[in-house]
């Protein structure tokens, strides 16, 4: 069966490998991983170019290296939103009498991500690129473009919940064909080498990973 693979990036992160050592994670294996029988067509990665923390400087850079690692891959695309940077004023948990209620904050806001993807299924269903697509996200946001692929369409759609800890979203199920758990067995198996190389020479595994 010929499949398409959309990743949820950010959700995909938060929800599955953040605080584990499975981050340098190669996606195709990934998927081929969890459905070892299809034919991997694309690996549609979103997500959105990180900022410079503070407490984290180098995120940025962590990304990139990523980047690089992945765009080795055959079959792999990539779609960014952004980050907006935004001040706000936020209400204090505890006030302390006489002093000021609330408090401005900086913050910043993914936009784009979630539309991309959305977007993309949606296009490559109605172009017939797809037999099948599997969506690797718990955002309750995706369940309507799954429905339509797979009541208006006629195509099957996979989802999979990178939430090992949760069951998926009734929304997301309610609207896929079929329903996957990603499980650490599944990260572990799907690791990129420590070293290895592209056309612009030598791409090593960020050392905090």
């Amino acid at each position: 069966m010929i499949t398409n693979f959309y990743v949820d990036g950010f959700n995909l992160y938060y929800r599955a490998v953040k605080e584990t050592p499975f981050k340098w994670l190669n996606l195709r294996r990934l998927a081929e991983t969890l459905l070892p029988g299809d034919t991997i067509q694309r690996v549609c990665y979103f997500t959105a170019p990180l900022l410079s923390r503070p407490n984290d400087p180098t995120q940025p850079q962590r990304q990139q290296t990523y980047l690089r690692a992945l765009m080795t891959l055959s079959g792999f695309e990539v779609y960014f939103g952004a980050f907006r940077p935004r001040t706000k004023l936020r209400p204090l948990v505890k006030p302390v009498a006489g002093l000021p209620t609330q408090v401005l904050i900086r913050d910043s806001e993914e936009k784009g991500s979630d539309v991309n993807l959305a977007t993309r299924l949606l296009v490559d269903g109605f172009r017939g690129d797809y037999e099948q697509a599997v969506v690797v996200s718990n955002d309750a946001d995706f369940a309507g473009a799954m429905r339509y692929v797979r009541d208006d369409l006629g195509l099957r759609v996979t989802l999979v919940n990178p939430d090992y800890r949760n069951s998926s979203a009734e929304e997301l199920s309610d609207a896929a064909t079929y329903v996957k758990r990603l499980w650490k067995s599944h990260l572990r198996r799907s690791q990129f080498p420590n070293r290895m190389e592209d056309a612009t020479g030598v791409i090593t595994k960020p050392s905090s990973w």
